[in-house]
Order: C-alpha cells, then sequence, then structure tokens
C-alpha cells in the first residue's frame, strides 16, 4: 500500500494540477508582428510636448497680436496699459504656466493704471511680468 506523497510523486505534473505551458506554433512570429505594430505608435503617445509647444506658439501668436495694438507705450503707458487689460484677459490657453504668466500681465497692467503709473511696485509688477511674457514668448511683450 502506497502513501499519498508515494501516488504523487509518480504522477505526471499535469495530474498534479500544475498545467504545463505550451505555446501554439506560431505564437512567436504574431507576437512580433504585433510589437512591430504598435512601436511606431508608442512614439506618438510622447507628442503630448510637441502639442504643448504649438499651443504655446499660437498663444505667443495671439499676445503678440494683443500687445502690439493700443497706444506706444513709451509715449502713453497709462493709456497703453488699460488697452492692454481687457485683451489679455481674453486669450485663452491650455498651458498653465502661459496661462499664470498672462493674467499677472493683465493684473499689473490694471494695478498700473489704476494708480496712474505713479506707483513704484506698479511698476515694477509690469516690468516683472513683462520679462516673464518675453521668456515663454521671446519678442511678444512690450519693452517694461
Amino acid at each position: 500500500m502506497s502513501t499519498d506523497s508515494e501516488a504523487l510523486a509518480h504522477r505526471q505534473p499535469e495530474s498534479r494540477g500544475i498545467a504545463r505551458l505550451t505555446r501554439p506554433r506560431g505564437t512567436v512570429p504574431a507576437l512580433v508582428a504585433c510589437i512591430a505594430a504598435i512601436l511606431p505608435l508608442a512614439g506618438c503617445s510622447s507628442s503630448g510636448n510637441a502639442g504643448s509647444q504649438a499651443v504655446v506658439s499660437k498663444t505667443c501668436q495671439q499676445l503678440t497680436a494683443v500687445l502690439s495694438d493700443g497706444p506706444d507705450p513709451g509715449s502713453d503707458p497709462v493709456g497703453y496699459a488699460e488697452a492692454q487689460i481687457l485683451p489679455l484677459r481674453q486669450v485663452r490657453t491650455s498651458d498653465p504656466t502661459l496661462k499664470a504668466a498672462i493674467a499677472r500681465l493683465a493684473s499689473a497692467y490694471s494695478g498700473f493704471f489704476t494708480s496712474n503709473g505713479k506707483s513704484p511696485a506698479a511698476t515694477s509688477a509690469v516690468a516683472a511680468a513683462t520679462v516673464r511674457i518675453n521668456k515663454l514668448c521671446p519678442g511678444a511683450g512690450a519693452a517694461a
């Protein structure tokens, strides 16, 4: 009479509840073909940065148009600031960094206009916001 462990030792692996993994013929070529088809698509998933650059580029074009409109900033800085507030607030972008910089510039122009150009803090805020805009969109902002 044999024990259960002796009986299990003589059985095939399939009979112990361990399924033997077998690969159907043609699996490797099919897997290689599948990977070859997927790899080009994987490259597209990293294009988020390119999409973001396109958004920034489009927004920079809008900013350049907005900031080039209105009175001459050198001869009428208060009038220029007033002319920029609403158009800046109407510029839309999905880029959070650029969105914040635009809002900061609009607020700085608002403060400059409210103080009639006499507040050093408002003047500094406009200068700093303009520098930031020019870093994100070279040449878009008027000289601070």
